[in-house]
C-alpha cells in the first residue's frame, strides 16, 4: 500500500567530495543508472519507515557517512518520519529523466529526475561518486510533491 505524505516536502544533503580522477569510472548505463536510483529510495524509504538511518548510512560514501552519521540523516529526513511518508512504489515506476546524466569535474555521476506517480510526484537529483568499483551515494535531494 502507498501512503503520501500530504505536504510538500525537499531534503536536501549534500557531501563537499570530489572523486579522485585516477578512480574515475565510465558512465553507467542507463540500466545501472536506474538501479542506483531506485536502490538508493528504497533504502531511504526503508530508513524513514523504520526510523532508523543506520543502514542507508553504512550504504553511502565514505565522505557523505562522515559528514551526516544517522543521528543527522534523521534530523534531515524528520518531516517524512513525522508524516510517515511510504515511497517505495517508486520501483514499479520507469525513471524520468529531467537531465541527462553527467560525470562532472570533480567525478560526481548526476542523476536528476522523477517518477510520474500519484497522487504525489517523486523528484530526485542524486551524486555518486566511485569507490570500490561501484557507484556510492554523495549527495541527495528529495521532493514529493
Amino acid at each position: 500500500m502507498v501512503h503520501w505524505a500530504h505536504l510538500r516536502f525537499a531534503a536536501a544533503v549534500v557531501a563537499v567530495c570530489g572523486a579522485d580522477k585516477a578512480s574515475a569510472q565510465d558512465m553507467p548505463s542507463p540500466f545501472v543508472q536506474e538501479v542506483l536510483v531506485k536502490s538508493i529510495l528504497v533504502s531511504l524509504n526503508d530508513a524513514v519507515a523504520a526510523d532508523n538511518f543506520t543502514v542507508f548510512h553504512a550504504k553511502i560514501s565514505k565522505p557523505f557517512r562522515d559528514q551526516f552519521p544517522p543521528e543527522k540523516l534523521r534530523t534531515v529526513f524528520k518531516d517524512l518520519i513525522e508524516k510517515h511518508a511510504v515511497f517505495d512504489a517508486v520501483v514499479a515506476k520507469p525513471i524520468v529523466s529531467d537531465e541527462d546524466a553527467k560525470i562532472d569535474e570533480k567525478g560526481v555521476l548526476r542523476l536528476k529526475g522523477h517518477f510520474e506517480t500519484t497522487p504525489k510526484q517523486v523528484k530526485y537529483q542524486f551524486g555518486f561518486i566511485p569507490a570500490d568499483g561501484t557507484w556510492k551515494l554523495s549527495g541527495v535531494s528529495i521532493d514529493i510533491e
